[in-house]
């Protein structure tokens, strides 16, 4: 994970790309940009017969939207990341479709010390970069102090300091970081990389299965004016802008496919003759700027595309669901988490009308009375949205976590729709005054977002019917003003989501309940038990430990009504028939957003 492609945090978090008629993106627009090309116009890709459906050696995808960078160290996107995946590699990877497995990929063990802050990774022999340099521990070593050096709110770099450095933020923010800690934090002993963390942390592992923390050709990318990695040189690289870095235009990854040409409207890549594994099946791989869906759809439709960005299950289900040529994979794993924030601590006083409970507007800590929050929660209709906007498909949650992670407890009972329990909270809200004098709340939604909107709409209807002196007022609004305002606490309520970085129920956790994640500018609450408890399950191994802690964060904040819980929403793909390698099976949704298993892994007939 629209195209508003940033995956999650400041949105620095993972954005999630929402298909099109979804909610909206876990939190940064793409500034889509050109990373340019590498020089390098020989592709091989045969463009001027066949494509497409009818040419078994190229595999072609359509997207609305350009690919904003192709350097790891700063990809923080679904567009970027489904090619940087597919050029690069991690050091560790998903077992098949599970969210839990791990397997080696670039390293083929590895040692944990008993108090879990001290990694040793024993990597790969025989691998080459595309450039042909041998792939060598010197650049794992370089890749992490590089992300870790530059670290800006643009890339998912922020987990991996979290990790390593204690901190989020790089050294212009965080003066305590120093060249010792971060060279002591990552380091080679002889071919074996050494990580060193300042605590224990049971995700670390899956945050090295990112597609951002990609071992990059250290000697390639110092050659061509990247960073060169010294002591005497780190203070001029940190939060460097990547985007368009030389990595960016002419990268060089140890992945089945090496980068060919890239151009405003066509990436190119093929397959890499040296891969030490199991050679990529299809040899050419076009990704095309089509940003017109009516365009995207008749291409799939005549088979000049094998993948399209559709536009999200309606589009499926309604226009290409039966059609000749098209295979349909459905009830795919959920793995975003979307809510309604309500705003405790609303810091623009144009929101607020009146600022007073006087029936014309709401004061600035209007949420911060739990009946306020509780009657919104029971009167959001969760099984009439499922119907209308997700088709009947998804359930309703009990948490702001997926339903697929471990931590989610599926005994817990979700929030459920009852307009007497709200009519009662209200009452009691406010000591009587709400339901005494009313209230004028405006709310926002993102403009262009179906799904948003009818959420919106259906809460509004449900509370507006409760007493004639409540009003909603719904306003859509550009994504990117949406973000600039939560970010800074102005939106009163606003529905939005997150996508995971990394699956480790911390992620969506600590992001969304803690008096220090991403989301407490939108809802303004600090809960000192929840913060503990987060805190806890941040630092312990004990998987017991950390599922009981989840459950009591989980039965805590459903009791305080901190968020409207949005239903779980199956993912739904379709592709063209002759295409194989995509099923239920084979899925991983923290894998090729567009395929759910790596380019490499696909065949045509």
């Amino acid at each position: 994970m629209t195209t508003f492609n940033r995956r999650s945090r400041p949105l620095g978090l993972l954005a999630l790309t929402t298909l099109a008629l979804t909610l909206a993106a876990c939190d940064k627009p793409n500034n889509a940009g050109n990373a340019g090309t590498n020089g390098d116009t020989t592709a091989t890709t045969d463009t001027s017969g066949s494509t497409g459906a009818n040419n078994s050696s190229v595999l072609v995808v359509q997207e609305s939207s350009d690919i904003p960078t192709l350097d790891p160290g700063t990809s923080y996107d679904t567009a970027s990341g489904q090619v940087v995946e597919n050029i690069y590699e991690t050091l560790v990877t998903y077992e098949g479709n599970s969210l839990t497995e791990l397997k080696p990929l670039l390293a083929t063990e590895w040692q944990i010390s008993d108090d879990g802050k001290t990694y040793r990774f024993t990597l790969r022999d025989g691998v080459k970069f595309h450039s042909g340099n041998a792939f060598q521990c010197a650049d794992a070593e370089y890749t992490f102090r590089r992300n870790l050096v530059t670290n800006t709110s643009e890339s998912g770099n922020w987990f991996l300091a979290e990790s390593l450095l204690g901190t989020g933020s790089n050294a212009n923010d965080d003066p305590s970081i120093t060249w010792e800690k971060i060279s002591n934090a990552v380091k080679c002993d002889g071919e074996t990389l050494v990580f060193n963390l300042p605590k224990a942390d049971p995700a670390f592992l899956a945050k090295l299965a990112y597609a951002g923390q990609s071992i990059v050709d250290s000697e390639h990318a110092k050659e061509i004016g990247e960073w060169d990695g010294t002591e005497a040189t780190w203070k001029e690289a940190v939060g460097k802008d990547l985007t368009n870095s030389p990595l960016s235009q002419n990268p060089s990854g140890t992945g089945a496919y090496r980068f060919v040409s890239k151009d405003a409207t066509t990436f190119r890549a093929e397959a890499f003759d040296d891969y030490w594994g199991e050679k990529a099946k299809i040899q050419n791989v076009l990704i095309q700027v089509v940003p017109e869906q009516a365009a995207r759809q008749q291409a799939f439709l005549r088979g000049d595309a094998d993948l399209i960005e559709t536009g999200g299950r309606p589009i499926i289900e309604e226009q290409l669901r039966g059609k000749p040529g098209v295979a349909i994979v459905d009830n795919l794993p959920d793995t975003s988490a979307f809510g309604i924030a309500m705003n405790q601590d609303i810091k623009n006083p144009e929101v607020l009308g009146s600022g007073k409970l006087d029936g014309q507007g709401i004061p600035a800590n209007f949420f911060s009375d739990a009946d306020v929050r509780r009657g919104f929660v029971a009167a959001f209709d969760v099984p009439t949205y499922i119907q209308q906007v997700q088709g009947g498909k998804g359930e309703p949650r009990n948490f702001l976590l997926p339903d697929t992670f471990p931590g989610y407890n599926p005994d817990l009972e979700p929030p459920q729709f009852d307009l007497d329990a709200a009519r009662e909270a209200f009452q009691k809200a406010w000591g009587g005054q709400v339901w005494e004098k009313g209230f004028v709340l405006n709310a926002t939604y993102r403009a262009g977002s179906v799904a948003a909107q009818t959420g919106m709409e259906l809460l509004k209807k449900n509370v507006e019917s409760l007493n004639p002196k409540f009003k909603v007022n719904l306003q859509p609004k550009q994504w990117s003003e949406i973000l600039e305002n939560a970010d800074q606490g102005r939106e009163a309520m606003v529905m939005t989501g997150w996508a995971p970085d990394y699956a480790d129920p911390d992620n969506f956790v600590y992001t969304f309940y803690s008096s220090e994640g991403f989301y407490h500018p939108r809802v303004g609450f600090t809960d000192p038990q929840i913060d503990a408890w987060v805190n806890e399950a941040r630092t312990t191994n004990d998987t017991d430990r950390r599922n009981e802690l989840y459950t009591q964060i989980a039965e805590r904040a459903k009791e305080q009504a901190y968020y409207i819980l949005m239903p779980s929403n199956p993912g739904i793909i379709a592709y063209r028939d002759n295409l194989q390698g995509i099923s239920e099976d084979t899925f991983n949704p923290m894998i090729a957003f567009r395929t759910g298993t790596l380019w490499k892994n696909l065949s045509k007939s």
